[in-house]
């Protein structure tokens, strides 16, 4: 349970501790503390003040905010002041109806122990019931020879909360020793050791129970890696301090060689203002005394659920979701009111549905499941909950059923025998609601209305039915929709997958997760280092959102989570750290999400999409957003029709390219201007044809790299140099291997060695021979690279062979112009491909054209590191989002101002099944996209994606596959290799 302490005082100087919760405050009329206790901090302006603003709260809201942040401006020290108004407040020592695990429930796997969970007022009340369901589910594990070892987080939860009530009790009044303490038992990850050390630090002369109590749990840890400390590296100001840094931490073992290593190295002492050391000493266990040591940020209950409260339609279900999810750990009652009133409500799906990503975010492919086997072998659907517990979960809802009655928390439905009555549909029922197929549009997981109706009429024991009820009003209430869209149709399920052994083609690493709690399961894209492990994925230290949360990011990555508070459009951004928990957070303008757009006369809300002729736009926060789009009018006369090329401004599809500021080649000055560039921020020809190196930019002891990008963010604001200046060194062996490829293609370890032999780079990644010699190829982003493997490691797809010559023209009336004269390479395969905007050849793809917003982008450039946004780093961020590895991902910035993501797939030839993984793969981002789920926007700079639109390669009949030209395959041969080499760059 979060508490804030304060210290009492009672007869002749006692002091002893209150609980005083958040709840049990708001409990408090405003008005009900005496005058005096203000007067009482007439020494402290800014303690009175906060005094006198809890007088005048006339808004629980307000008086919850005032109570939280008393502390900051009344000390510890201003007993008196404490004591009086702790004094004026009615039942502040009674036990709270919350209890120390309450928070944990959500982490509970079977429906009914979590609903027990929620109900309950101590630990011992939930395991008669949830004990059970658990050694059910893990004897089942046992038996199908799965590890259950760490997979019963909700108990390790409760315990690890209730250990933490009881070690940090002792911290009596000294708040600082209590927040810190609290601090430990937040994760189930290790504790870092800058954590474990500030409990020492301000904990050691309070009471020496609390460190004896909090050692015993860190010492069950194992001793953190020396390489969790890499990130650190980067903090040198010295080039070669930094290369020499990783090399130390990748090679020594010991604290003292690291030290030494890094002190001969860098020639600097270990001082605390230096910020390397200061970032290693705090992620060591001997942290040097001079470092200040700063409490971890909370991030509340569950940050990426609470990020979902702002989706709710009623004030109601809005305020108690903030109250469960945010700083407060929420009670008994208010857990109860939001199971009747918001679980099930059909107006607050948006926000049930983004709970539900974070919980469990929907999943391509289900296997190995031995109750539900209807649902294996469906590698390219997507379900919430394909494992083991869910599939034990719908044996037991079965059993349960068999005894005559379906318990729902607002209704209970008799039946009659569903052993003997449609007993098949009875269990694609139960196994639907566990396993939870969900549609990439909706994401619910809901059956059919008709599907409802019918089993109730059929097998529901009419005589019981509840007064006034029938099947079709207890399905109005269960299932309101027969959107094939928005609920599950219970015939796919009523008979196996016909896949058979095809299934293969696709695979899914990370489906069951294979690491553990405190990891993030990533797709292993790179390949295989000689004589190293070979596995499929990785797993990679992440930061959980939240102290029973979960929802895991990647370490070293920057996460935006709303404030502590809850307060709609109010957002922090901060950093996944070593220790597990996010660090250095700041503080971002809040953005008013009441504010809507007036378009037409008509007011649209935020995060509503829409289209404007043929323009897709997005209201966020009251600005209007929209693509840029040439649109046709339809009263145009034929001739008009004819003249449309589809492109900005309706520009000729004539193709003499210009290199604008931002990066990006254009196919001409027309659309260049059209776009908003001024005729000085942009020069004739492509920019990668252009030297940024000539004349030299850099200072006399560096060396200027060319590093091409395109950037998303304000080139007036925070540039785009299409170069990089490195320090001048006479050695490279310090460098890690990062391979790069010459122009002779010849290979070296890094950049360093490259650069300093006077050659030139071709491209990232290991040299291909396939890319030995010099064959031009045009990308679809209409630039032209030396080879397919150049293209590759930009993240672009290749449109054509050879030079680039022609812009894709965009409309349905025109000619293909210059496009005429380009010869594309597809073979046939029954499915109807993409073209993406601006190019000239088809392709075989799930196709994403994303809105984005630019004003948010330059708010986190200019908050975190003052660098620009660049396509490549969006590109690279989504790609960790697409669990198939036989798909991977491309884009580029359009001629249309849009984010164009491509899901492609990489095998030689690329077979049915693996075409349609890439579809639901586009499908399941877009859907991420347009709902604002967390599982995107909980990452910067995703979180600036406001709108998409997808298109995906269907399949055809077979008469409409005869019109197709006979074309050859071209390039697809070098996908499969180059994706899993260069590709991971």
């Amino acid at each position: 349970m979060a508490t804030r302490t304060v210290p009492l005082q009672r007869g002749t100087g006692e002091t002893r501790m209150a609980l005083v919760t958040v709840p049990a405050l708001l409990l408090l009329l405003p008005g009900v503390v005496g005058s005096s206790c203000c007067y009482l901090a007439k020494s402290n302006l800014m303690c009175r003040d906060v005094c006198e603003q809890i007088l005048a709260s006339k808004s629980d809201s307000h008086l919850k905010h005032l109570l939280q942040r008393a502390p900051e401006y009344c000390p510890e020290s201003m007993g008196e002041v404490w004591a009086c108004i702790n004094s004026s407040l009615p039942g502040v020592l009674k036990k709270s109806d919350g209890w120390v695990g309450l928070g944990c429930c959500e982490l509970a796997i079977v429906v009914e122990c979590r609903q027990a969970c929620k109900q309950a007022s101590s630990k011992n009340d939930i395991l008669k019931i949830c004990r059970k369901e658990y050694e059910v589910v893990d004897q089942y594990m046992l038996e199908n020879g799965e590890d259950s070892r760490g997979r019963n987080v909700l108990f390790s939860c409760i315990n690890r909360n209730e250990m933490g009530s009881v070690c940090c009790s002792y911290a009596g009044h000294h708040t600082n020793c209590r927040e810190y303490c609290q601090a430990i038992f937040r994760t189930d990850s290790s504790p870092g050791p800058s954590q474990i050390k500030a409990v020492e630090s301000y904990c050691a002369s309070v009471s020496p129970q609390l460190i004896h109590c909090v050692n015993n749990y860190t010492q069950s840890y194992p001793m953190r890696n020396s390489t969790d400390s890499l990130y650190c590296c980067d903090r040198a100001e010295a080039y070669a301090c930094q290369t020499a840094c990783k090399r130390i931490l990748m090679s020594m073992k010991t604290e003292h060689e690291i030290v030494d290593g890094l002190i001969e190295s860098c020639k600097t002492k270990p001082l605390p203002q230096d910020p390397l050391w200061q970032c290693f000493l705090e992620g060591s266990r001997s942290v040097h005394p001079g470092v200040t040591v700063h409490p971890p940020p909370s991030t509340g209950l569950d940050g990426a659920k609470l990020h979902c409260c702002s989706k709710a339609n009623t004030s109601t279900c809005r305020e108690l979701c903030t109250k469960l999810y945010s700083s407060s750990w929420g009670n008994t009652q208010s857990w109860q009111e939001f199971d009747r009133i918001c679980e099930y409500s059909a107006v607050e799906v948006s926000m049930l549905t983004c709970l539900a990503d974070v919980r469990e975010p929907c999943q391509l492919g289900c296997r190995n499941l031995s109750y539900c086997t209807n649902f294996n072998n469906r590698p390219t659907e997507l379900f919430r909950s394909c494992n083991a517990q869910s599939d034990q979960g719908a044996m037991n809802d079965m059993k349960l059923w068999e005894k005559g009655s379906i318990k729902m928390p607002f209704i209970n439905i008799p039946v009659l025998d569903i052993k003997k009555c449609q007993p098949e549909m009875w269990k694609a029922i139960a196994c639907s609601l566990q396993i939870k197929p969900c549609h990439s549009k909706s994401r619910g997981s809901i059956i059919c209305k008709s599907d409802c109706v019918k089993i109730l009429k059929k097998c529901g024991d009419v005589s019981k039915f509840p007064d006034g009820h029938m099947a079709e009003t207890i399905c109005d209430l269960l299932s309101p929709t027969d959107d094939l869209e928005t609920c599950i149709p219970l015939d796919t399920y009523i008979r196996p997958s016909n896949l058979g052994n095809i299934v293969e083609d696709v695979t899914h690493p990370c489906n069951p997760n294979p690491c553990a709690g405190n990891q993030l399961c990533e797709v292993n894209r790179k390949g295989c280092q000689p004589g190293g492990p070979c596995l499929p994925y990785f797993c990679v230290q992440g930061c959980k959102l939240g102290e029973a949360s979960d929802f895991i990011v990647r370490q070293g990555t920057l996460i935006q989570v709303p404030s502590s508070a809850g307060d709609v459009g109010c957002y922090k951004i901060c950093m996944c750290g070593q220790s597990g928990l996010l660090e250095n957070c700041i503080e971002m303008h809040c953005v008013d999400l009441q504010k809507s757009c007036i378009v037409g006369g008509q007011r649209k809300s935020h995060g509503t999409s829409f289209k404007i002729d043929c323009n897709v736009c997005s209201c966020f926060a009251g600005n209007l957003i929209c693509s840029t789009r040439q649109c046709l009018n339809e009263h145009s006369s034929d001739d008009e029709r004819h003249m449309f090329t589809g492109l900005p401004c309706n520009c000729a599809d004539q193709f003499v390219p210009v290199c604008g500021q931002n990066g990006r080649t254009y196919p001409s000055a027309c659309i260049a201007r059209c776009v908003g560039l001024q005729d000085n921020q942009f020069e004739f020809g492509y920019c990668l044809s252009k030297n940024p190196c000539n004349p030299n930019p850099c200072l006399k002891n560096y060396r200027c790299i060319p590093k091409p990008q395109v950037c998303l963010t304000s080139f007036e604001k925070f540039g785009c140099n299409q170069y990089e200046c490195v320090p001048r060194q006479f050695s490279c062996g310090d460098q890690l291997r990062d391979p790069v490829c010459d122009t002779d293609n010849i290979e070296y370890n890094n950049l360093c060695t490259l650069h300093q032999k006077g050659k030139s780079v071709s491209y990232k990644g290991p040299c291909q021979s396939f890319c030995k010699s010099v064959e031009l190829v045009c990308g679809q982003n209409g630039e032209t690279y030396s080879n397919v493997c150049a293209a590759y490691s930009d993240r672009v797809a290749v449109d054509y062979h050879g030079p680039c010559q022609a812009v894709g023209s965009l409309s349905d009336y025109s000619s293909q112009g210059e496009c005429l004269s380009v010869q594309c390479s597809l073979s046939a395969i029954g499915y109807k491909p993409v073209i993406p905007p601006g190019a000239c050849c088809p392709l075989y793809a799930g196709m994403l054209r994303v809105l984005y917003d630019k004003e948010k982008l330059d708010t986190f450039a200019r908050i975190t590191n003052k660098r620009p946004i660049t396509v490549l780093e969006i590109l690279q961020k989504i790609r960790l989002h697409v669990s198939v590895p036989q798909c991977d991902v491309f884009g580029y910035f359009s001629i249309e101002s849009e984010i164009v993501i491509l899901i492609i797939p990489v095998d030689q030839t690329p077979k049915p099944l693996q075409i349609e993984a890439c579809n639901k793969e586009a499908e399941k981002i877009e859907s991420l996209i347009n709902s604002d789920s967390p599982a995107l926007a909980s990452h910067v700079p995703l979180s600036a994606l406001i709108a998409a639109q997808v298109e995906v390669s269907f399949k055809i009949s077979s008469s409409c596959n005869q019109g197709m030209p006979a074309l050859h395959m071209l390039f697809w041969s070098l996908m499969l290799t180059f994706s899993a080499t260069v590709c991971n760059t």
